[in-house]
């Protein structure tokens, strides 16, 4: 063998070991089946300089792509619910079960059990064809991506399964707490764009959308006077009402996939200053999930009134919690907050009210 050439296949080779690096890192750095997608489509078309590339996932039967994943260099990545039929290539991958590679076309399938996918990509007619190397690393990544693809398949069945039982016990709470208590639909919204804008992960984002529908299930457990009294609570009420954070988090403990989310629910009635309940916490010793609740119950409360309190109009609302930055709120949740809402469409929220 040549120099050149023993240079060229080590070259290869460390190329491929550095791929299989980066493949594992995105798979466990990625908790959204479309966002691992898009991540994979980049990754793929960068290592093996590709014009462009398509991740379909199939259906049922093999007859026709779940999601169809679709990017080219230097454009934006389309990623679809697809139910068209397959091209010529395509359907030689799901009869074969096996690579195809024709000049400036490679194909893979991607294979569990069965074949769950399959991985196109593309080359201008100018550009070198496609070679066994690329083959090679091509497999090599769809076997990695296999794994990951299939483990977020399992875990988005079992988010469908968790967020049915929480809309059934969010059900079973509504029938007890009053319906002026109630969010609007857009409250578990309003939560995870402040989430998003402070640039949370996705697990971080799925524990406050829990905790946004969860957090007053506490309530209950209070005495039904006490929770639809319209004057001044005494001091033996409010001690009442100050304990349902703890009631919630109680009654959830024991859900395993809501673990996460007790702390925001528990602590989302504290204060920045640390003059909240139940535990007295100040500042950053508040969950940051917490915190960013803490401000989007007050803003709705305030919007749709309570009981002892009348409505507001958006303006006020928002007026006072700038006015409450730094004393109640967490004044980087605040920003986040405003910010939030420049995204959100406010009509939504004058309409319910």
């Amino acid at each position: 063998m040549s120099i050149k050439n023993y240079s060229i296949l080590t070259k290869r080779y460390k190329s491929a070991v550095s791929t299989i690096h980066i493949v594992y890192r995105l798979i466990n750095s990625t908790y959204d089946l479309k966002t691992l997608l898009i991540r994979l489509s980049r990754l793929i078309i960068q290592t093996i300089e590709a014009q462009s590339c398509q991740i379909l996932l199939l259906g049922p039967g093999k007859k026709n792509a779940l999601l169809r994943c679709s990017l080219r260099t230097n454009a934006k990545c389309v990623i679809v619910k697809d139910s068209r039929g397959f091209s010529n290539i395509e359907k030689l991958v799901i009869n074969k079960s096996s690579a195809i590679r024709a000049n400036h076309i490679l194909a893979i399938p991607l294979i569990a059990e069965d074949l769950i996918g399959i991985i196109v990509l593309k080359r201008q007619p100018h550009a070198s064809p496609f070679d066994v190397h690329d083959q090679e690393i091509l497999m090599t990544m769809g076997e990695q991506a296999v794994i990951g693809i299939r483990n977020l398949q399992l875990y988005e069945e079992q988010q469908k399964i968790i967020m049915g039982s929480i809309k059934s016990l969010v059900t079973l709470f509504d029938t007890r707490v009053p319906s002026v208590y109630a969010h609007s639909p857009y409250f578990s919204r309003l939560v995870c764009a402040i989430g998003e804008q402070m640039h949370l992960d996705e697990r971080q984002i799925q524990s406050l959308k829990f905790a946004s529908l969860l957090h007053d299930a506490g309530k209950v457990d209070i005495p039904m006077e006490i929770l639809t009294k319209s004057t001044k609570l005494t001091n033996r009420e409010l001690n009442i009402i100050q304990t349902h954070p703890f009631k919630g988090a109680q009654i959830l403990r024991h859900l395993e996939a809501l673990r996460p989310a007790i702390p925001i629910i528990l602590h989302h009635h504290e204060k920045y200053n640390g003059t909240g309940y139940p535990s007295g916490l100040k500042k950053r010793k508040i969950p940051l999930g917490a915190r960013i609740m803490a401000v989007a119950d007050a803003f709705e409360a305030m919007v749709y009134g309570r009981p002892y309190r009348e409505r507001m109009t958006i303006a006020d609302a928002i007026k006072e919690i700038k006015n409450k930055s730094g004393s109640q709120f967490d004044p980087i949740v605040v920003d986040a907050f405003m910010k939030s809402l420049k995204r959100l469409n406010l009509k939504k929220y004058l309409q319910y009210n």
